[in-house]
């Protein structure tokens, strides 16, 4: 489930740059921008991953 953001942060990582190569400070901060919406992506599916875990655990112990 984590592969949700890693496109984000790929796209991210590349605009910055070629916003470093260009000069371009706009693109570098859009992919920056990219790279933390990626992370805040992959941080949610993680939890909620991990939610889904702690509630099928709590059915099993219930049997």
């Amino acid at each position: 489930m984590a592969d949700k953001g890693k496109m984000d942060q790929a796209k991210g990582k590349a605009k910055e740059a070629v916003g470093k190569v260009a000069d371009n400070d706009r693109m570098k901060a859009e992919g920056k921008m990219d790279q933390a919406k990626g992370k805040a992506k992959e941080a949610m599916s993680d939890a909620a991953e991990r939610g889904r875990d702690a509630k099928d655990s709590m059915r099993d112990k219930d049997r």
